[in-house]
């Protein structure tokens, strides 16, 4: 056990130490048992008279210990809670949550029950850690529900109190009538299903469905149903970092580039200094860019990490809190690279694996397969109505949102943080590295929420901070096509609760979560899911308000400058890939494809076109793309607001695909003349060139309409004009001051 200590940073200043170069022969349970060898000879004699008086005292049968008693011994530095669990007189073991210690044996456990108030002896077992003869010597009160004294170690003594608790009947209480409220909940936010699961301590003590993974087949929720988790994958992933800082590979305050060489972001300062920290921290400068990989099945994380060097940073390196999922996925891709495996590698044999997280699935085409998986929903903006929602292809950014899981399952990973790294015996990660990863390491801003009752603390790493009704709440939701999630704890009250649904974007996991922290901690009720289901309402018709108002910024009575032909083509950004522009099945409308995502376009107004809800999709809608046309008149571009917090980024017009191919460029090279000035086409691997005398040779970039651009020379483009009989024997120069004609020279 470990007492904390009064603050001595005044006097002496422990040397900084990284994540990884923790000294591994230090006791991981303090600075006090670090010091019991010097009060050794201090103790040494009470602990002997203990043991003869729990001899003298075996009989004593009057008192019964039997149970589970918590409490907290209090010092200095404040109170250290501990919870004891008696099987009998003569045995019991005692668990230490903030320290990750759990089950240490007691011993030389000793009841006077002739004495008035009877007297109560224990003393924690010495085993690897634990010195200083931890020892508890106290006197029981009149009704045998509570015993106060004092704890001594290493020649230091502080007052204790424990008291006697009925854990399982007061639980009972607690949560008689949840299962009417939740059932109802469902209904009152329109989720078709939903699985809650309790954890107190290192117990399972809840865990149900409610509501129906597949409304339309009626098939039920229950406590074993897979559902995505979306972002409280991120802790799993932070967790495998914290293994890795164990194991001295990883320091989370190196730059990430001694482990990853291959990254590099827009912003040269941020490539060079960006750390592990600073990546699960949303802190790296850079806003989410997240279209760039939602349903982003073609993309590898690979290809991901690559275009990171073309997304610009709209904030310094560690000056502002943004999310980002894509950080998310670099770190996994660091860990690849530290471990040789791949992060499901990682997550399956570090985490899964040990704790029995057998049908956890790390995508969601796997956990399709299962027999017990949930279908996503949402609800229809305009009509409220419920509606199926697709599952996406996200595997490319798992390390930011891919795990399937059932509550059931998941409450074996809460187990696992409540008890400091440690599970059935077996420690995953060092309480101190897992204290670490929760503690917060960046303020999110905003300052505190107008409900005094919650109020944001900050973002450790994977875990968002707050002090709810003055409790420290760590937690994380989960928001992906089709469902939420929400994965919390209480580590002082030893509480975890996990609520998995499948409704696109509810609040009603949330409300749930604080509905039950305040059934189990007896605070007074407050109707959360109530509050928030005003919220949504309200919010829900500002929308509807706004969308209705946006109509009037639009432009009355214009037209497009070109007729839809030419919008249609294939447009690239170096960050975010290939757009395509093409005609639907009618003709007589254009469809904005990216990502596999294909939004109907409208025309809004000028050359501004703007994407439409379908049956199937709604991601894009409303969203505007505004074509460029150049000097030319021809469209070379299309400009899209791909990122809120940036300017429109411009996709740069690619040429036809046919102006690519060798057999098609065959049939333009040659011998040409504009009068008796001679131009030399030719064919460099797949690119085309042309020559005059005295001049470079020019490389040409291909549009479309079996036209080039000159890489080299702005506003210069060569048109090539096939003959009646097929053959391309002309070619127009088109140039800032004109038009020049140059034609095939006859073979001789």
């Amino acid at each position: 056990m470990t007492i904390p200590q009064p603050n001595l940073s005044k006097h002496l200043r422990p040397p900084q130490a990284t994540a990884h170069r923790r000294p591994s022969a230090l006791p991981r349970v303090g600075l006090l048992l670090g010091l019991g060898s010097f009060f050794a000879s201090a103790i040494t004699g009470s602990v002997h008279g203990f043991g003869a008086v729990s001899a003298s005292l075996a009989a004593a049968d009057a008192l019964e210990l039997a149970g589970n008693w918590s409490g907290a011994v209090t010092t200095p530095a404040g109170k250290l809670e501990f919870v004891l669990r008696f099987s009998s007189n003569t045995a019991g073991v005692i668990s230490i949550p903030t320290q990750g210690v759990k089950d240490v044996p007691l011993e030389a456990i000793a009841v006077d029950a002739g004495s008035s108030p009877a007297k109560v002896t224990f003393r924690i077992k010495e085993v690897a850690g634990i010195g200083g003869g931890p020892t508890f010597s106290g006197q029981c009160s009149a009704d045998g529900k509570t015993i106060s004294g004092d704890f001594r170690q290493g020649g230091g003594s502080f007052p204790f109190e424990i008291t006697r608790g009925d854990s399982s009947k007061a639980l009972t209480d607690s949560l008689a009538g949840l299962d009417e409220f939740l059932a109802k909940a469902i209904i009152d936010w329109k989720v078709p299903g939903m699985a809650v699961a309790i954890i107190k301590g290192d117990e399972i003590v809840y865990a149900k469905g409610f509501g129906f993974r597949d409304a339309e087949q009626r098939l039920p929720v229950s406590e074993n149903t897979l559902f995505p988790i979306g972002s409280a994958t991120k802790a799993f992933t932070t967790f495998v970092m914290g293994q890795l800082a164990d194991e001295a590979k990883l320091d989370f305050d190196e730059p990430v580039r001694t482990y990853l060489p291959e990254l590099k972001l827009f912003d040269a300062v941020a490539t060079e200094r960006i750390t592990p920290r600073d990546l699960v921290t949303h802190r790296s400068g850079l806003p989410g860019h997240d279209r760039l990989w939602y349903a982003n099945t073609p993309r590898t994380r690979a290809e991901l990490l690559g275009r990171l060097a073309f997304l610009p940073n709209n904030q310094d390196l560690r000056s502002k809190w943004q999310y980002n999922n894509l950080m998310y996925m670099t770190a996994g891709c660091m860990e690849e690279k530290l471990t040789g495996k791949t992060w499901e590698e990682n997550i399956r044999q570090r985490i899964l694996v040990p704790l029995g997280m057998k049908r956890t699935t790390l995508n969601n085409d796997d956990s399709q397969k299962d027999s017990d998986f949930a279908l996503g929903y949402r609800q229809d903006f305009e009509t409220d109505d419920v509606v199926r929602f697709s599952f996406r292809d996200i595997a490319a950014m798992g390390p930011a949102g891919s795990i399937n899981s059932s509550v059931k399952e998941m409450a074996n990973w809460v187990r696992l943080n409540l008890a400091g790294g440690a599970f059935e015996g077996k420690r995953l990660i060092q309480a101190a590295t897992l204290k670490e990863l929760m503690t917060p390491q960046m303020s999110m801003g905003g300052g505190p929420t107008d409900n005094p009752e919650v109020i944001p603390v900050g973002y450790a790493m994977g875990w968002f901070v707050e002090a709810y009704r003055g409790r420290r709440r760590l937690h994380h939701g989960g928001n992906i096509d089709g469902f939420t999630a929400m994965v919390s704890i209480l580590p002082r009250e030893q509480l975890g609760v996990v609520v998995l649904s499948n409704m696109n974007g509810s609040g009603l996991p949330d409300a749930a979560t604080r509905h039950i922290f305040d059934r189990l901690t007896g605070m007074n009720a407050i109707d959360w899911s109530g509050q928030s289901l005003a919220q949504v309402a309200s919010a829900r018709t500002q929308a509807k308000q706004a969308k209705t108002a946006l109509a009037a910024t639009r432009k009355a009575g214009t037209q497009p400058s070109h007729p839809l032909e030419d919008y249609t083509g294939r447009f690239e950004h170096p960050g975010y890939g290939v757009l395509t522009i093409e005609k639907d099945a009618t003709g007589k409308e254009l469809t904005f494809i990216y990502n596999g995502i294909v939004t109907p376009l409208e025309h809004w107004h000028y050359d501004i076109f703007s994407g439409r809800k379908s049956e199937k999709e709604f991601f894009f809608e409303s969203f505007k793309l505004d074509f460029v046309t150049g000097t030319d008149g021809e469209i070379v571009g299309v400009r899209a607001a791909m990122e809120p917090a940036e300017e429109p980024f411009t996709f740069t017009r690619l040429g036809d695909a046919k102006l690519s191919d060798a057999t098609f460029l065959h049939q333009l090279v040659g011998e040409f003349a504009i009068e008796a000035q001679p131009v030399r086409f030719a064919l460099v691997g797949s690119t085309l060139t042309a020559t005059l005398p005295g001049q470079p040779v020019y490389e040409l970039e291909p549009t479309r309409n079996a036209t080039f651009r000159i890489k080299t020379l702005p506003g210069f483009t060569i048109q090539f004009i096939a003959g009646s009989g097929g053959a391309f024997d002309e070619a127009r120069f088109v140039q800032p001051n004109g038009v020049f004609v140059a034609r095939r020279v006859p073979a001789k």
